[in-house]
């Protein structure tokens, strides 16, 4: 029985859709680390688990560490250390290295994790992507933009996503983001030319550094225009056909990419722009499962289960890719008006009527829910048809009629 730990903050149910798989594993004696006490997780899987260490803090490498060590002396050395967020990353690194586990190096991670140093070793390798810089000052920013002109992008080196990232169009904004942001050598910020374009996402199996497996998601619209329009409503599409020009052509470079930045064995979700003379540029990849439901995409329309599946592969370095069979899609419901907390939610039927056969699986908010500040929003609803087409329009007209009202 081979001993892997996963680290698993608090025992939110997706997260123990992880921890059951990993329970599961055959021939595997599953551990946890977490924040949570063993009592919260349910009884049936708390038998399953042969160890579990609480910490205060699962983003501190160090205490990961000594309970990794912990670990293997109640169950044996650990062969595997997992983390599934990605502001797990770095610290469940850093904690492998330390306790001599198997896995991804803290230099490696860093490469996934800092912007700044993604952008360098992407550049180095003659990758396509935005002309950046580290910001330690006001004074680095202001030269930022004189190299590069406006609009600019100012995010955090160890984002997620599109949070905390600002757009500059002019002087004025470029001093409030200097405010906002007040860069100094202890807080840095990522700067970076903005890129027009279609924005998507290519996620990718990798075992022992070779290309295995591959999906793709087209983001409607992107993320940070998302962010900066509160009105307009986010959806993820994942097409049926596996054969698109677009991917297709774009594959070598993710290849490169993930080779470059040194990934090894794991799931990878990077996010590209398509430029509109058809060019591409890769804006960031993460090495962990993504987000926005995409895991969720990916198991609808190849009818497989993707946290089994991530499991196995990180354990097992086993993954055996599946056939797209559907088209999917999700639609995210973000609350419209002023207020702290949805009050109704409005659409409903006339969305049941008219796509409702095609959705397979919604969360909806109840009122009195607090609004929420990132581009998911409140609520959402996942559909699926054998037409990539069929779905776009479903998607299209569940944002056009859902609408949640907060106040």
């Amino acid at each position: 029985m081979r001993p892997i730990a996963l680290v698993a903050p608090f025992f939110m149910d997706n997260t123990l859709r992880y921890v059951q798989a990993l329970a599961e594993l055959p021939n595997v004696r599953a551990a946890i680390i977490s924040q949570d006490p063993a009592e919260k997780l349910p009884k049936a899987l708390r038998q399953r688990i042969a160890a579990h260490y609480r910490v205060d803090n699962c983003l501190d490498g160090h205490s990961l560490a000594r309970a990794a060590k912990a670990i293997s002396g109640f169950i044996g050395p650990l062969e595997g250390l997992l983390g599934v967020l990605e502001q797990l990353q770095l610290p469940v690194a850093q904690a492998r290295d330390l306790a001599g586990i198997p896995g991804m190096s803290l230099a490696v991670a860093r490469n996934f994790r800092d912007k700044t140093q993604m952008k360098n070793v992407l550049r180095q390798a003659g990758l396509p992507c935005a002309r950046h810089s580290r910001i330690e000052s006001t004074d680095d920013l202001h030269r930022f933009v004189d190299a590069v002109g406006y609009p600019i992008i100012v995010k955090p080196i160890d984002g997620l996503g599109s949070r905390g990232t600002y757009r500059i169009r002019n002087a004025a904004e470029l001093t409030a983001a200097a405010a906002a942001l007040a860069p100094s050598v202890s807080n840095p910020t990522q700067a970076e030319e903005f890129v027009m374009g279609r924005e998507n996402t290519f996620e990718t199996v990798t075992i022992r550094g070779q290309h295995v497996w591959h999906s793709g998601t087209r983001y409607l619209p992107g993320p940070l225009e998302v962010l900066e329009n509160p009105w307009i409503q986010y959806c993820v599409l994942l097409p049926r056909e596996t054969d698109d020009p677009e991917f297709s052509s774009f594959l070598p470079v993710n290849t490169a990419a993930l080779s470059a930045l040194g990934m090894v064995t794991g799931l990878s979700h990077m996010e590209w722009f398509v430029r509109p003379d058809n060019t591409p540029v890769i804006s960031e990849v993460g090495a962990r499962p993504p987000g926005v439901n995409i895991m969720a995409l990916n198991a609808i329309s190849h009818e497989i289960d993707m946290v089994r599946a991530w499991v196995k592969l990180m354990v097992n370095e086993e993954f055996d890719p599946p056939t797209r069979k559907y088209a999917s899609g999700c639609a995210f419901f973000r609350g419209q008006g002023h207020g702290s907390k949805v009050v109704a939610i409005h659409g409903l039927d006339q969305a049941q009527a008219e796509v409702g056969h095609l959705v397979v699986d919604r969360s909806l908010p109840t009122p009195g829910q607090p609004r929420q500040p990132g581009y998911e929003g409140e609520g959402w609803a996942i559909v699926r048809h054998e037409s990539t087409e069929v779905v776009y329009d479903a998607l299209r007209k569940l944002v056009s009629y859902v609408r949640i009202e907060v106040g």
